[in-house]
This record gives C-alpha cells, sequence and structure tokens, in this order.
C-alpha cells in the first residue's frame, strides 16, 4: 500500500519555480521540491501527497502536465541516496551509516540517513545556512533558536549539538517532525529541541518560547514572503535570522520584502544556484 503519492513536472527553471510557488499554495500543502537536472537547464519539480491527486486536475490547476506516481512503504530514498558522500563545514560533518567511520575528530557529527522527510544536508540551501550559521557564530553568540521549515532537523541539530541552548524545530509535513524527533534523540540533541507540526508560526510552541535570537526558515520563496512578517515579530532584537530556498532571481524580491519589516540584509551568498541571506533585526 502507498505511503504517499508523488507528483512529477520536468521545467525550465522560472516555470519550475512557479510551479513550485503554485503547489505550495494548495490547502493541504503537499510537501514540495525543486532540484536542477544538469541538462539545458532543466529543473525537476516533485510534490508529495497524503491522498493520491489526479492527474487531469493538476494539468488543469497548473497548465503543466504532471506524473502521479504511489510512494511504496519502502525506503525508497535510502536506495537512491546510498553512497552519498558526506557533507562538512569548517564545525559540522554530516553523513550517513556508510561514512561513520570518517568524521573527524574536531568536528560536530550529524548522523542523517535518507528518508521520507526532506533534508540529507546534501543540497546547496543547508549547507548554505550552515555556513551562515558559522559565520555569525564567531561573533556572537545565541541563547534560543527556531528553525521553521525543519525538514529532518539538520539545522535545528546543528545548533543544540553547538550552543546547548533551546531550539524549536517546526514543518508542516508531520513525517518530517516526525523524522525530526527521531533524529534528535540519534545525535544527542533531543534535550534540546522542542517539536511541533504546523503551518508557519500557528503553534503555541513558537509562542511559549519567542523571541528567538535565531531564526532559520530552509523553505521556499513563496512561503518566506508570507512569514516574513510572523520572522521578524518572533525575532528579538539584534536577532537574526538565515534564510534560503532561494533561486538568484528571487533573492530580491526577498529583500525587499525583509526591508519592510525593518530587517536589515547583512549578508547574500550563493552556493550551487541557491542564495542564502542573512538578515538582522535592529
Amino acid at each position: 500500500m502507498p505511503v504517499c503519492w508523488k507528483a512529477r513536472a520536468i521545467l525550465p527553471k522560472r516555470e519550475a519555480q512557479t510551479l513550485s510557488d503554485q503547489l505550495e499554495e494548495l490547502e493541504p500543502a503537499p510537501v514540495v521540491s525543486a532540484f536542477e537536472l544538469g541538462e539545458r537547464g532543466l529543473w525537476e519539480v516533485e510534490a508529495f501527497f497524503v491522498n493520491e491527486p489526479d492527474e487531469a486536475d493538476l494539468q488543469q490547476r497548473f497548465g503543466v502536465p504532471m506524473r502521479v506516481i504511489p510512494i511504496e512503504d519502502e525506503n525508497w530514498v535510502a536506495r537512491a541516496l546510498e553512497g552519498l558522500p558526506p557533507v562538512q563545514t569548517q564545525r559540522f560533518y554530516i553523513y550517513g551509516e556508510h561514512s561513520a567511520q570518517t568524521v573527524p575528530a574536531n568536528a560536530i557529527g550529524l548522523k542523517i540517513e535518507a528518508s521520507y522527510a526532506f533534508g540529507t544536508g546534501h543540497h546547496g540551501t543547508t549547507k548554505g545556512c550552515l555556513l551562515a550559521y558559522e559565520r555569525l557564530a564567531k561573533r556572537r553568540t545565541f541563547r534560543n533558536a527556531l528553525d521553521l521549515g525543519c525538514g529532518t532537523g539538520i539545522l535545528g541539530m546543528a545548533f543544540a549539538r553547538h550552543t546547548h541552548k533551546p531550539v524549536v524545530a517546526t514543518d508542516i509535513d508531520q513525517l518530517a517532525t516526525a523524522k525530526t524527533i527521531e533524529n534528535a534523540k540519534l545525535n544527542r540533541a533531543n534535550a534540546f529541541m522542542r517539536v511541533a507540526t504546523a503551518n508557519g508560526f500557528k503553534t503555541p510552541l513558537i509562542a511559549e518560547h519567542t523571541p528567538y535570537d535565531l531564526i532559520f526558515a530552509n523553505i521556499l520563496a513563496g512561503p518566506l514572503m508570507k512569514l516574513m512578517p510572523g520572522i521578524r515579530a518572533n525575532l528579538a532584537r539584534a536577532g537574526n535570522a538565515i534564510l534560503s530556498g532561494l533561486l538568484d532571481e528571487q533573492a530580491n524580491a526577498i529583500c525587499n520584502m525583509a526591508r519592510t519589516q525593518n530587517l536589515r540584509v547583512l549578508k547574500r551568498s550563493a552556493l550551487e544556484g541557491w542564495i542564502t541571506l542573512t538578515l538582522e533585526r535592529p
């Protein structure tokens, strides 16, 4: 029996991002990802649904043919990602079981096995966020953090393991939050993490611990635009926000939206075709 359904389309970059944004508007929202294929500028858009969507209905809604296939109850992601090399930054080392013997002695190792939830650390947005955090951590300390759209919990766990300070992690997808709880236990970060399934800021857990010195939001441009007022409202004075999931042509709009919320853009960095922004609330 399928555990979920995947709708897939391959499009040029701009059309792919438009489709990704439109899929995020659905209620209930599917889990959406968009990745460059490295072939003539084409991108693959995937949307994962709990219930089977109708191909004809998707094409009528979005004007794009999307093939719908069932995802069976097996570790299909693990098969696809088996053997991926570890991801290393100055402080962190993200690895799977096949690389467990290679963790450097001076690194914070985070073991992330491939799973149904997104976030094995191999995407440029995740590494971009980790690098942005490392830059900030060299000049200041943080007391608490929020990982908004946590996926498998990599960013929240990195913060927890590095600071031994509390972090709230939320995601709209219950599979993702379940995997975050599992990963937090596996990586000895659960003592510092509180996890909830929520749409944006709509959970008492976030309100209970606000304001935050640091907010991670590694999601897509459309949701970021909507969540920017909430990011500002939940960010402490002199606090920082690290945003990613942005294509280059989307970053200016996000920067402008941030400025309307009185958030200062400290740094804009690019990695593997994705933009990471570091903001500050004055």
